[in-house]
Protein backbone atom coordinates (compact mmCIF):
# COMPACT_ATOMS: atom_id res chain seq x y z
CA UNK A 1 0.00 0.00 0.00
CA UNK A 2 1.21 3.34 -0.84
CA UNK A 3 1.93 6.51 1.45
CA UNK A 4 0.65 9.96 0.49
CA UNK A 5 3.14 11.49 2.70
CA UNK A 6 6.79 11.08 4.44
CA UNK A 7 6.13 12.56 7.71
CA UNK A 8 9.55 13.41 9.56
CA UNK A 9 9.37 13.22 13.60
CA UNK A 10 12.39 15.37 14.56
CA UNK A 11 13.31 14.83 18.53
CA UNK A 12 15.90 17.26 20.19
CA UNK A 13 18.35 14.42 20.39
CA UNK A 14 21.61 13.51 18.07
CA UNK A 15 20.58 12.80 14.38
CA UNK A 16 22.97 11.13 11.47
CA UNK A 17 25.62 13.75 9.94
CA UNK A 18 24.14 13.17 6.74
CA UNK A 19 20.04 13.32 8.15
CA UNK A 20 19.35 17.18 7.13
CA UNK A 21 18.68 17.00 3.41
CA UNK A 22 16.39 14.12 3.89
CA UNK A 23 14.73 15.52 6.88
CA UNK A 24 14.35 18.98 4.76
CA UNK A 25 12.78 16.54 1.34
CA UNK A 26 10.14 15.37 3.79
CA UNK A 27 6.46 16.67 3.30
CA UNK A 28 5.81 17.01 6.76
CA UNK A 29 8.77 17.74 9.55
CA UNK A 30 7.24 18.07 13.54
CA UNK A 31 10.09 19.35 15.86
CA UNK A 32 9.86 20.19 19.42
CA UNK A 33 9.92 22.86 21.82
CA UNK A 34 13.06 25.06 21.14
CA UNK A 35 14.28 23.16 18.34
CA UNK A 36 17.38 23.04 19.29
CA UNK A 37 19.09 20.79 16.29
CA UNK A 38 17.79 23.27 13.68
CA UNK A 39 20.29 23.37 11.37
CA UNK A 40 22.35 19.87 11.78
CA UNK A 41 18.84 18.23 11.73
CA UNK A 42 17.45 19.97 8.82
CA UNK A 43 15.43 23.26 8.35
CA UNK A 44 12.44 22.44 7.08
CA UNK A 45 9.86 23.17 10.40
CA UNK A 46 6.26 22.72 9.11
CA UNK A 47 4.80 21.81 13.19
CA UNK A 48 6.32 22.96 16.43
CA UNK A 49 5.14 20.62 19.10
CA UNK A 50 5.27 22.15 22.39
CA UNK A 51 5.19 21.65 26.38
CA UNK A 52 2.07 24.67 26.81
CA UNK A 53 2.15 23.80 30.38
CA UNK A 54 4.70 24.32 33.74
CA UNK A 55 8.19 26.36 32.92
CA UNK A 56 9.04 25.22 29.41
CA UNK A 57 5.81 27.15 28.41
CA UNK A 58 6.13 30.09 30.51
CA UNK A 59 10.12 30.67 29.13
CA UNK A 60 9.06 30.02 25.90
CA UNK A 61 6.17 33.03 25.88
CA UNK A 62 8.54 35.37 27.77
CA UNK A 63 11.81 34.41 25.18
CA UNK A 64 11.80 37.53 22.38
CA UNK A 65 14.78 34.88 20.76
CA UNK A 66 12.44 32.08 20.96
CA UNK A 67 9.69 33.31 19.11
CA UNK A 68 11.69 35.51 16.83
CA UNK A 69 13.58 32.24 15.79
CA UNK A 70 13.50 30.81 12.27
CA UNK A 71 12.23 27.43 13.04
CA UNK A 72 9.29 29.46 14.72
CA UNK A 73 8.78 31.63 11.84
CA UNK A 74 9.16 28.74 9.32
CA UNK A 75 6.39 26.63 11.56
CA UNK A 76 2.63 26.87 10.14
CA UNK A 77 1.48 25.05 13.05
CA UNK A 78 2.02 24.73 16.85
CA UNK A 79 0.49 21.80 18.40
CA UNK A 80 0.09 21.86 22.40
CA UNK A 81 0.81 18.35 23.31
CA UNK A 82 -0.95 19.16 27.10
CA UNK A 83 -4.69 19.03 27.06
CA UNK A 84 -5.74 21.67 30.20
CA UNK A 85 -8.30 19.62 31.06
CA UNK A 86 -6.45 16.40 31.47
CA UNK A 87 -3.69 18.14 33.16
CA UNK A 88 -5.59 19.95 35.64
CA UNK A 89 -7.32 16.60 36.38
CA UNK A 90 -3.59 15.94 37.29
CA UNK A 91 -2.54 18.31 39.22
CA UNK A 92 -3.40 16.66 42.58
CA UNK A 93 -1.62 13.37 42.08
CA UNK A 94 1.43 14.93 40.82
CA UNK A 95 1.06 17.61 43.64
CA UNK A 96 0.86 14.61 45.98
CA UNK A 97 3.39 13.21 44.93
CA UNK A 98 5.96 15.20 43.39
CA UNK A 99 5.12 18.36 45.82
CA UNK A 100 8.16 19.95 43.66
CA UNK A 101 6.47 20.10 40.73
CA UNK A 102 3.90 22.47 41.78
CA UNK A 103 3.95 24.91 38.66
CA UNK A 104 3.87 21.53 36.41
CA UNK A 105 0.13 21.55 35.41
CA UNK A 106 0.07 25.28 34.79
CA UNK A 107 -1.78 26.00 31.97
CA UNK A 108 0.06 28.35 28.89
CA UNK A 109 -2.60 27.03 26.32
CA UNK A 110 -4.61 30.51 26.00
CA UNK A 111 -0.97 32.30 25.58
CA UNK A 112 0.15 30.36 22.48
CA UNK A 113 -3.62 30.72 21.13
CA UNK A 114 -3.10 34.24 20.98
CA UNK A 115 0.54 34.20 19.45
CA UNK A 116 -0.31 32.05 16.91
CA UNK A 117 -3.13 34.13 16.05
CA UNK A 118 -0.69 37.12 16.00
CA UNK A 119 1.48 35.11 13.81
CA UNK A 120 -1.20 33.67 11.20
CA UNK A 121 -0.55 29.84 12.77
CA UNK A 122 -2.50 27.43 13.36
CA UNK A 123 -3.36 26.29 16.69
CA UNK A 124 -3.87 22.94 17.79
CA UNK A 125 -4.82 21.20 20.98
CA UNK A 126 -4.13 17.16 21.27
CA UNK A 127 -6.81 15.79 22.99
CA UNK A 128 -6.77 14.23 26.20
CA UNK A 129 -7.73 10.74 24.97
CA UNK A 130 -4.54 10.88 22.87
CA UNK A 131 -2.32 11.05 26.65
CA UNK A 132 -4.35 8.14 28.07
CA UNK A 133 -4.38 5.97 25.01
CA UNK A 134 -0.53 6.68 25.69
CA UNK A 135 -0.86 5.69 29.27
CA UNK A 136 -2.48 2.36 28.21
CA UNK A 137 -0.22 1.33 25.45
CA UNK A 138 2.96 1.87 27.87
CA UNK A 139 1.84 0.40 30.71
CA UNK A 140 2.18 -3.12 29.14
CA UNK A 141 5.61 -2.30 29.14
CA UNK A 142 5.56 -0.60 32.36
CA UNK A 143 3.16 -0.40 34.49
CA UNK A 144 4.93 2.39 36.60
CA UNK A 145 4.51 5.48 34.42
CA UNK A 146 5.73 8.04 36.49
CA UNK A 147 4.66 11.56 36.06
CA UNK A 148 4.08 11.61 32.22
CA UNK A 149 4.52 10.57 29.01
CA UNK A 150 7.42 12.80 26.92
CA UNK A 151 5.96 15.21 23.92
CA UNK A 152 7.25 12.91 21.56
CA UNK A 153 5.18 9.98 22.64
CA UNK A 154 1.96 12.18 22.64
CA UNK A 155 3.31 13.60 19.06
CA UNK A 156 3.45 9.57 17.91
CA UNK A 157 0.40 8.47 19.54
CA UNK A 158 -1.38 11.23 17.87
CA UNK A 159 -0.25 10.65 14.81
CA UNK A 160 -1.16 7.08 14.95
CA UNK A 161 -4.35 7.24 15.88
CA UNK A 162 -5.65 10.19 13.87
CA UNK A 163 -7.15 9.13 10.57
CA UNK A 164 -5.92 12.05 8.75
CA UNK A 165 -2.43 10.54 9.19
CA UNK A 166 -3.72 6.93 8.38
CA UNK A 167 -2.12 6.48 4.93
CA UNK A 168 1.32 8.22 6.00
CA UNK A 169 4.93 7.18 6.32
CA UNK A 170 5.83 8.20 9.82
CA UNK A 171 10.12 8.39 10.34
CA UNK A 172 11.53 9.05 14.12
CA UNK A 173 14.78 10.59 14.15
CA UNK A 174 16.57 12.62 17.37
CA UNK A 175 15.14 10.64 19.96
CA UNK A 176 17.80 9.02 22.33
CA UNK A 177 15.20 7.87 24.69
CA UNK A 178 16.84 9.64 27.79
CA UNK A 179 16.14 13.02 29.17
CA UNK A 180 13.59 13.98 32.57
CA UNK A 181 13.41 11.47 34.75
CA UNK A 182 9.58 12.06 35.01
CA UNK A 183 8.73 10.53 31.53
CA UNK A 184 9.12 6.68 31.06
CA UNK A 185 11.53 6.76 28.44
CA UNK A 186 12.83 2.77 28.67
CA UNK A 187 8.99 1.80 28.47
CA UNK A 188 8.68 4.59 25.58
CA UNK A 189 11.16 3.12 23.75
CA UNK A 190 10.01 -0.44 24.11
CA UNK A 191 6.58 0.52 22.72
CA UNK A 192 8.76 2.37 19.80
CA UNK A 193 10.40 -0.46 19.00
CA UNK A 194 6.73 -2.54 18.72
CA UNK A 195 5.56 -0.11 16.39
CA UNK A 196 8.94 -0.04 14.41
CA UNK A 197 8.08 -4.23 14.34
CA UNK A 198 4.65 -4.19 13.19
CA UNK A 199 5.70 -1.88 10.25
CA UNK A 200 3.89 1.37 11.75
CA UNK A 201 6.40 3.65 12.11
CA UNK A 202 10.72 3.60 11.21
CA UNK A 203 13.75 5.41 12.15
CA UNK A 204 16.02 7.45 9.95
CA UNK A 205 19.82 6.51 11.69
CA UNK A 206 20.94 5.37 14.59
CA UNK A 207 18.30 4.56 16.94
CA UNK A 208 20.41 5.42 20.02
CA UNK A 209 21.86 8.89 20.74
CA UNK A 210 24.73 9.90 22.53
CA UNK A 211 22.94 13.60 23.24
CA UNK A 212 22.74 15.19 27.13
CA UNK A 213 19.84 16.98 26.11
CA UNK A 214 17.43 13.76 26.02
CA UNK A 215 13.94 13.78 24.09
CA UNK A 216 11.50 15.92 24.56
Amino acid sequence: MGHSRRIMIVGNGDVAADAAPVIDACDMVIRFNGCRNFGPAGRRTDVIALCNTGRPAKAMLGDAEWRESEAVKAAHALWMVRDPAKFESLREGILANHPELDDFCDDYTDGFAAFCAAEGKQHVVIDGGVHEKADADLRAHDPDLRVVPSSGMIVITHLLTEPAYRQDDIVLTGFSHEGWDGHPFAAEKRLIDAYIAEGRLSRLGPPHSSTSHGDI
